[in-house]
C-alpha cells in the first residue's frame, strides 16, 4: 500500500469518525475524554492527518457505542466512494 492510498484511508476514517461523533452530539473534547486520548488527536484523526492504532480504534468504538466492525466497514465504504469519485 502506497502513501497516497494510506492518506485516502486516513481521510475516510476521519470522515467516518466525525460523522459518528457529531451524530451523537459529542464535541471532540468529550470524545477524547471518553476514549482517553487528547482532543488534538481527535482533530488530527478527523482531518486525516493521523491514523489510529488498533487499540485506539477499540477505545473510540466503545466511546461512540459502536462496534469496531462498524467503524471499519464504514471506513471501507467511504474509502471506496472517494476512490470511485476520483476515477
Amino acid at each position: 500500500m502506497g502513501n497516497a492510498e494510506n492518506n485516502e484511508i486516513a481521510k475516510a476514517f476521519g470522515a467516518v469518525l466525525r460523522e459518528a461523533r457529531t451524530s451523537r452530539g459529542l464535541t471532540q473534547e468529550e470524545l477524547a475524554f471518553s476514549a482517553q486520548v487528547d482532543r488534538t488527536f481527535i482533530y488530527r484523526l478527523e482531518s486525516g492527518i493521523r491514523q489510529p492504532t488498533i487499540s485506539t480504534i477499540f477505545r473510540l468504538a466503545e466511546a461512540l457505542d459502536l462496534s469496531v466492525e462498524f467503524l471499519a466497514g464504514q471506513t471501507q465504504k467511504k474509502y471506496s466512494e472517494r476512490i470511485f469519485a476520483r476515477a
